[in-house]
């Protein structure tokens, strides 16, 4: 081979060398690049000091579904908390009103399309949705030993904290407000105060067609028809069940059945149909239509006769035996763009200053331990005027009656619509 040619073919060895050795160089490069995203996207925000989140939420945007019926919780929302949040994280709340049924078939949509960055981030939830989407992945968590205020005023060891409606929690949501099942009766056409189930049927006799319920699978309807069931049966039994089926359920509810059919023939339209929804039950109320209401809003009395809405003496009242409560909760969806906001503004809800300006605003019962406030916080709390005919939140809270596992709820609705509606 002559000096030419030989140079020539070293020349090409060499080019290809530096081609395969460059192309080697340029794959690693997508890798690292791929496995740095990948990263990026699966970091644990749970595990970051809460500066750092903050940090990383700042100048951010948070979006946070939930129920839109709430007018007044909406109102606070968007004219107290959100603006609290721009002041003091520089964090823009974006409130987005929704039935729930359609935020978590949003989010299974998205998840089933691989949607990285959800326009959803903070969900107002609980109960039976809480363990639908807990157990379809559709939840980012465990993230609330990450918050401060979760750590510093949330009790750890209240069973509502770890469980909602008997389902374990494991820190994917943390704890919004408190609820608890409330009757109102009109007291200048009904001054007799039922104490039990035996006695509310008395009542609805001697007050035909003007007694009623929300139809199920209304809300508080559900949770009025659970409540009647624990008079006749003890809550345990719920817990204690194993094999939970729609044939078990209705043979241990077998006699609240009995009763509710009974109950039937007093109630407004003769328990054919049913209001339907509290919204609706809440205005024949108004109108004077009904004389009894019902209502998850501990404290809805005092806001119905100071707004007008409500008879002048419309009062509270709860069964001797208690009535049920639970806590309503926040989450954050799985594929949220923005874990670090919502992780920080679910911390400010929980804050004494959002709990208090809630339980002066909206009446709602406060998720924060009084024993973890300062003595000052305690005063601020306790000088809140709920106003009228109410039950104050300390005898409420001495009879408050715990949720079923919520495997049981859609069971006794079904139950209730096949053996109570119309008998």
């Amino acid at each position: 081979m002559n000096q030419h040619k030989k140079a020539k073919t070293l020349l090409s060895l060499f080019l290809l060398c530096f081609v395969f050795l460059f192309g080697c160089q340029s794959s690693n490069d997508k890798t690292a690049q791929s496995q740095s995203s990948s990263e990026v996207k699966t970091e644990n925000y749970s595990d970051m000091s809460f500066d750092d989140l903050k940090k990383k939420a700042e100048g951010t945007e948070v979006t946070f579904y939930g129920w839109g019926g709430d007018e007044q919780l909406n109102n606070w929302l968007k004219n107290v908390y959100a603006p609290h949040m721009k002041e003091k994280y520089n964090i823009k709340m974006n409130i987005v009103g929704m039935d729930i049924e359609d935020i978590l078939n949003q989010m299974t949509n998205e998840k089933q399309a691989d949607k990285k960055d959800s326009d959803i981030d903070m969900i107002w939830i609980n109960g039976e949705n809480f363990k639908t989407a807990k157990e379809n992945d559709l939840l980012y968590g465990p993230f609330t030993s990450a918050l401060p205020n979760f750590k510093q005023y949330i009790n750890q060891d209240d069973n509502e904290v770890k469980q909602d409606f008997g389902y374990p929690i494991d820190g994917y949501e943390a704890p919004y407000g408190k609820a608890q099942l409330v009757m109102m009766k009109d007291s200048a056409k009904a001054p007799e105060t039922p104490k039990n189930a035996q006695e509310f049927l008395e009542f609805a006799k001697a007050h035909p067609g003007q007694v009623t319920y929300p139809a199920l699978p209304d809300f508080t309807g559900s949770a009025f028809v659970r409540n009647i069931i624990y008079e006749f049966v003890d809550p345990k039994k719920f817990t204690e069940m194993k094999d939970i089926n729609k044939e078990n359920v209705k043979k241990l509810i077998e006699p609240a059945l009995a009763y509710l059919r009974e109950l039937n023939p007093y109630l407004w339209n003769q328990g054919k149909s049913f209001p339907s929804s509290s919204t609706e039950q809440e205005k024949m109320y108004e109108n004077g239509e009904l004389i009894f209401h019902v209502s998850y809003g501990s404290f809805d009395n005092a806001t119905g006769l100071e707004e007008g809405r409500y008879p002048e003496k419309s009062e509270t009242f709860i069964f001797d035996k208690g009535t049920i409560g639970n806590t309503n909760y926040m989450g954050i969806a799985k594929n949220s763009g923005n874990i670090p906001g919502a992780m920080v503004a679910i911390n400010e809800m929980m804050s004494p200053e959002m709990q208090l300006s809630r339980y002066k605003e909206l009446k709602n019962i406060p998720v924060v331990d009084n024993d973890k406030l300062s003595k000052d916080q305690q005063q601020d709390f306790s000088e809140v005027k709920l106003g009228e005919g109410i039950i104050s939140q300390e005898d409420l809270l001495k009879h408050r009656l715990p949720e079923p596992p919520s495997a049981f709820v859609p069971l006794i609705e079904e139950i209730w619509q096949e053996e109570v509606v119309g008998k």
